[in-house]
Order: structure tokens, then C-alpha cells, then sequence
């Protein structure tokens, strides 16, 4: 069966996003060695990207070409009336149900891009595999949660860590019951 990773940048105090959404704070983290932390290895074991709305509308604001036209793309979001386009599909049923289903396709690992909300949501029902979380070395003070503002009560068990010279530190964890 495929696996659900969760590949995420969070700040020291766990935060995905300012309250408005806005993540370039990112951008103010030092990379001297212009590092990609892994991030293209990432994208050569994933072949599908799903993500809530919010996610989805803060990537078209980059005003960037879509960044992943070679991937299966859905997004979750409430809109019926939202229509596909050529790199996304509009996925309006239940989340949960909807992912049981393509981890049981064929294929490469699936990226769960975030953000709070769809995590939560995915965290709470187990299905999150594999978290890969990169900690900046930077608060902002505020702002959307890793898992939105939502309580949750579920175990992870740390697979690995990895410090760079830019003080960022990736954490992998799986999910407590599965095999390291």
C-alpha cells in the first residue's frame, strides 16, 4: 500500500503559515549552501499531491507556473462548483474516505502538501504514514498550527533526525503503529 507523507516546513514555535496564510518568512531562514534539504530527492518517490484549498489558493498567489504538472493533484475543498483544471482535480467528498482509496492504487508515495486543517483532519483518522518536518530556526509568533488549532491525541515514533548548517533540523516520524 502507498504511503500518506506529510512533507512540511513548520517554525520553532510550530507554525505552517502566518494567520493570513502568507509563508514568506520561509525565505528569511539563511541557506549560505543553497540546500534544497531534500526536497528533490522527495519529489522523485511521490507520483500524487493532495491539499486543502487554502494551500492550493496560497501556491496560485505565488504567481508561478503550477509546480507540480508531472503529479496527480487533488484538492479538498467544500465548493461544488469548483471545476478541474488541466493539473488539478476539486475532490469535495469526505477526506478521509477519499484518501483510503488512492492509498489503495498503484503507484509511487502520496505528498500530503497541508495544510492545518487537512492535516488535522488526516492525523486524526491515522492516516498519515510518515511525517518529514523541517524546523526553521525562526518563531513567527503566531499563526496556522501544523495540525490547525485542533486537538489531537495521536503518537509518532521519531525514525530519524538530521541537523544542516543552517540550523534547520528535519524530524521523520511514523506514525506509533507502524514498522520503522
Amino acid at each position: 500500500m502507498r504511503k500518506l507523507i506529510l512533507y512540511i516546513a513548520v517554525s520553532l514555535d510550530g507554525r505552517i503559515a502566518r494567520t493570513s496564510g502568507e509563508t514568506s518568512w520561509l525565505e528569511s531562514v539563511p541557506n549560505p549552501t543553497e540546500t534544497d534539504y531534500g526536497y528533490a530527492d522527495f519529489l522523485k518517490t511521490v507520483d500524487t499531491v493532495i491539499m486543502g484549498g487554502e494551500s492550493y489558493r496560497k501556491i496560485l498567489d505565488f504567481g508561478i507556473d503550477y509546480p507540480y504538472p508531472d503529479k496527480e493533484n487533488y484538492v479538498f475543498t467544500k465548493n461544488k462548483n469548483t471545476r478541474n483544471n488541466e493539473f488539478v482535480q476539486f475532490i469535495t467528498e469526505n477526506p478521509a474516505q477519499f484518501v483510503r482509496k488512492i492509498k489503495q492504487k498503484e503507484g509511487k508515495d502520496i505528498w500530503l502538501l497541508g495544510g492545518g486543517q487537512i492535516n488535522s483532519m488526516l492525523a486524526r483518522e491515522k492516516l498519515i504514514d510518515e511525517m518529514i518536518v523541517f524546523v526553521m530556526p525562526i518563531a513567527i509568533g503566531g499563526g496556522i498550527g501544523l495540525f490547525g488549532d485542533k486537538q489531537l491525541n495521536v503518537h509518532w515514533k521519531l525514525k530519524s533526525t538530521s541537523t544542516y548548517e543552517s540550523g534547520v533540523v528535519c524530524l521523520t516520524y511514523v506514525h506509533a503503529n507502524e514498522k520503522q
